[in-house]
């Protein structure tokens, strides 16, 4: 199968960037989109990133489409794919984009949509939302899963498998339930625990907010999925109820067992389990999949003047160097450097501290 004609609904950031890495891999293609927004597919349009505005999920236009990506919220994409089901041909793919899976593969089970829709999941985003944010590489080096139907075919799956791999994203083909019950331990979880945590420091802040103020780049590293959009969380963790659940027994039991543990002064035992989640925590990729790019960092000590921090922008920009980030530590937690400077890549991290260096400044990459 060869795609050329795009459909989505919903532009978000996850939208937004597949219709972008679309057009850059495949400029003549013809993308089309509808979004609740009217300014969103206006600006898409405006950037080139598509090529046509649908009125609705019902618009006629989506009838010539090889392939429609449903972007929005999981009750969102319900309800699109019943105004879908009898609009579209049976050659064209209806997929979506959701960290749920379950819940919509049911529904177009119940549709007889079983052929024609198959499940798909990038692995990748960021705590930003929203098109403005959406970015072409966003899927490069990240897991893209891949849940067919019971009757889905191998060559639509193998042509799925395909455009994964040519906006270079890495697919995965799994069950739908498999999928469900692992997004539950490794990306829907997480975000409950990011949002509880902060929660938990905002309850029990001081009047003049010191924990705020001394927040360190630890908590801010756990927490920084707690920025997500509310409205897709909410679906997700409705969605995926059971799953979670199940997921956050053993969780709540662990954190049990370690108050317990510290109340006793068991001081083994504490060890062990930072040392058991250090080793596995360890063996993990250091190749950035998931919700959340890895930054890499450099720390840097400065002399507190003026222009010290221009100084140092200037000489990695003279060299080409990109920085995603600058700016002064406030609350260090190790006595080293007082200017963090993030990078998006490590080499590029690498290249920076030895420049910096060779300047004898005084360097330690995180």
């Amino acid at each position: 199968m060869t795609f050329k004609t795009y459909g989505f609904i919903g532009l978000g950031l996850i939208g937004g960037s597949l219709a972008k890495a679309l057009k850059r891999t495949q400029p003549d293609c013809c993308i089309m989109a509808y979004t609740r927004t009217a300014t969103t597919t206006q600006q898409a349009l405006r950037e080139g990133v598509i090529d046509r505005i649908c009125q609705s999920p019902e618009d006629p236009a989506y009838s010539g489409c090889d392939i429609i990506f449903l972007c929005a919220p999981v009750s969102s994409n319900i309800r699109a794919l019943h105004s879908l089901r009898d609009l579209v041909p049976d050659s064209c793919i209806l997929t979506d984009v959701g960290s749920v899976k379950t819940e919509i593969h049911e529904a177009a089970h119940d549709m007889n949509l079983d052929g024609r829709f198959i499940g798909g999941h990038p692995m990748t985003g960021s705590e930003k939302s929203g098109f403005e944010n959406a970015v072409p590489h966003l899927f490069e080096n990240s897991y893209y899963i891949i849940t067919p139907s019971q009757n889905s075919s191998p060559d639509r799956v193998d042509a799925y498998r395909e455009l994964a791999s040519a906006i270079g994203a890495i697919p995965l083909i799994l069950d739908y339930r498999t999928h469900d019950y692992a997004t539950a331990a490794v990306s829907h979880l997480p975000h409950l625990i990011a949002a509880s945590l902060v929660n938990t420091v905002h309850k029990l802040d001081t009047g003049d907010e010191l924990m705020k103020l001394i927040a360190a780049g630890g908590f801010k590293d756990i927490t920084r999925i707690a920025s997500s959009s509310p409205e897709m969380w909410e679906q997700i963790c409705l969605a995926n109820h059971d799953n979670i659940s199940s997921i956050m027994d053993t969780f709540i039991e662990l954190l049990q067992t370690s108050r317990e543990e510290m109340n006793r002064g068991d001081g083994k035992a504490i060890y062990q389990m930072f040392e058991e989640s250090r080793d596995y925590r360890n063996s993990f990729s250091s190749t950035p999949l998931g919700t959340i790019k890895k930054t890499h960092r450099v720390f840097c000590d400065i002399v507190d003047e003026s222009g010290a921090i221009a100084t140092i922008a200037t000489l990695l920009a003279v060299k080409g160097i990109n920085i995603k980030n600058i700016g002064i530590v406030h609350n260090r937690e190790f006595e080293e450097g007082v200017l963090q400077i993030e990078f998006s890549e490590s080499e590029t991290a690498q290249k920076a501290a030895k420049l910096l260096e060779q300047h004898r400044y005084q360097v330690w990459i995180r």
